[in-house]
């Protein structure tokens, strides 16, 4: 079972980590200015995750491979870490769509 990690930066921003049941990190968030806007984040996750179309698949410069989970407006809310191949990006995507939907919420200091 996968779950949310809310944590504050040091820069006062707060942001989640999507952790999937194994505990890595699949999805991380922006920073938001307050508590209240990261757990808005956090579901609209949860509810954009089961559309495929959300879901923009991306290379970088460098050759890695990543996606970003985007709102309906467009808005990214998550970016995954960088993968070596397609196919472990593709991976990481469906790890979101089956750990976002019902993962909990835990936070820390």
């Amino acid at each position: 079972m996968g779950k949310f990690i809310v944590s504050k930066r040091s820069n006062g921003e707060f942001q989640f980590n999507l952790k999937a049941g194994n505990g890595q990190v699949i999805l991380t968030s922006e920073g938001y200015t307050s508590k209240a806007n990261c757990h808005n984040g956090v579901e609209s996750v949860k509810k954009n995750a089961l559309h495929d179309e959300r879901f923009e698949k991306k290379e970088s410069k460098n050759g890695k491979h990543f996606f970003n989970l985007k709102a309906s407006n467009g808005q990214i809310i998550g970016s995954s870490e960088m993968y070596e191949s397609t196919s472990s990006r593709d991976n990481g995507i469906e790890s979101v769509k089956k750990n976002a939907p019902d993962a909990s919420i835990e936070e820390v200091d």
